[in-house]
């Protein structure tokens, strides 16, 4: 059974479907990406949490709205705080770099996006 990732940003159009990229070929996980904003591309909503296994938001900030907004959906279940600021594009060499060296610590067996 493959381990259900779950990135968040605030517009998803940048960091977290990134992120998700990083996991389009891994056979270990399957993994999507929504956003806090009213305007994102992808808003997060409760199904998200209920279907994921593990939730990473790019700032602090988001995990606190998401405990403001989501709190009952919530309990339970790992929330990780990437601290990736919103200054990158789309699967910029530096934002992947970024998530690379940040996931394996809170993956399982501490291995790397493929």
């Amino acid at each position: 059974m493959r381990t259900k990732l779950l990135f968040i940003c605030s517009r998803n159009q940048w960091r977290s479907p990134t992120a998700q990229a990083l996991f389009r070929h891994d056979q270990r996980y399957e993994a999507r990406s929504a956003g806090t904003s009213s305007v994102a591309r992808n808003r997060v909503n409760s199904g998200h949490f209920n279907w994921a296994d593990q939730i990473f938001v790019m700032e602090p900030r988001h995990r606190q709205l998401l405990q403001q907004r989501f709190a009952s959906e919530l309990l339970g279940k790992p929330m990780i705080v990437l601290d990736i600021p919103d200054d990158y594009a789309f699967m910029d060499p530096g934002l992947l770099d970024l998530n690379r060296a940040r996931l394996p610590v809170h993956l399982e067996a501490n291995e790397s996006p493929q």
